[in-house]
């Protein structure tokens, strides 16, 4: 599908007008989220949408989220109960998607969600996001900017590394903030943890004023970032590594010596935010293995360790 020139666009006014442009026009424009970078196309197109998946080599299974300039347009598209007022007025615009019953008259692909009747959906940070779902004036459909299953990109060369000449631009807002993606909560029924991500399981449930249930209520993929590989490098990941082995690359976290370190300082923020360009920087060298270090499981240590796993997850 290498047939087209991919666009490095500046994340100024005049590059945020190209990139909506090519929106509008159909076509699929990589861009800064405070997460990770997204690829986006126009939620509305079956078209638009379906090049997402070709550019990815995504399954047509895996549904999309779909991102939104703000809550109003989020109520065009999905049922939206007290508790999704009570957390978009508590976490939006931040790295939280929430998955809901779809419109039957919603103006979106069905493509986007992948055949279920819910809709993720969610209303991003990054001013670059902001600013370009304001100049489409259109809800953008959009995965993270990667072929599907390798490493998420956290800057723009990261997005050309596997799809330069498979969509039509990218716009460079420099490294993202948060590092993994957002936070996917279920509420089709009663709340539920769909994935762990960038806003912390604790912040949710001192919102709800109750504990969350996790992962989906059976073995179907109800949202984005549910299959078992995902976020792999090319070289296989050994976890929970506390010493090193001869040739492998080593990922750290607090003061151990290693190639990279997460955060030597043991800072989770700071970890996630490191997590995809250290797995890219360490990959690029060609390691048959990359150890980690042990990451604790809280707070965005959830996050961190779910990314891992899938990662090191068999791969088909």
């Amino acid at each position: 599908m290498a047939d087209q020139e991919t666009e490095r666009l500046a994340a100024d006014a005049a590059g945020i007008a190209r990139a909506a442009g090519h929106l509008r026009a159909g076509r699929a424009v990589a861009f800064p989220t405070e997460t990770v970078y997204g690829l986006g196309a126009d939620a509305r197109s079956d078209d638009a949408v379906a090049g997402i998946y070709a550019a990815k080599d995504r399954p047509g299974f895996n549904p999309l989220i779909v991102h939104v300039a703000d809550i109003a347009a989020a109520r065009r598209l999905v049922a939206w109960p007290d508790a999704a007022e009570a957390l978009a007025a508590a976490f939006w615009p931040g790295p939280l998607t929430l998955v809901l019953p779809m419109l039957p008259d919603a103006p979106v692909s069905r493509l986007a969600a992948a055949g279920l009747d819910t809709l993720a959906v969610r209303m991003p940070a990054h001013p670059v996001a902001r600013a370009l779902l304001s100049e489409a004036g259109l809800p953008v459909a959009a995965p993270s900017a990667n072929r599907s299953g390798r490493i998420s990109p956290t800057t723009a060369a990261h997005v050309l590394a596997t799809l330069d000449g498979r969509i039509a631009a990218v716009l460079d807002g420099g490294p993202t903030e948060v590092g993994v993606e957002s936070t996917i909560l279920g509420l089709a029924e009663a709340p539920r943890l769909l994935r762990p991500g960038g806003l912390p399981r604790e912040a949710l449930e001192a919102a709800l004023g109750a504990a969350l249930p996790g992962g989906p209520a059976g073995d179907a993929i109800t949202a984005p970032g549910q299959t078992a590989s995902h976020y792999a490098p090319v070289a296989a990941l050994r976890l929970d590594a506390t010493a090193w082995r001869d040739g492998e690359a080593r990922l750290g976290f607090g003061p151990v010596a290693c190639d990279l370190n997460l955060s030597a300082a043991g800072d989770l923020r700071e970890a996630a935010a490191n997590l995809f360009a250290h797995l890219h920087a360490l990959d690029a060298g060609g390691p048959r293995v990359i150890a980690v270090s042990p990451v604790p499981g809280h707070g965005l240590g959830v996050a961190i360790n779910d990314r891992l796993r899938r990662a090191a997850a068999p791969r088909a």
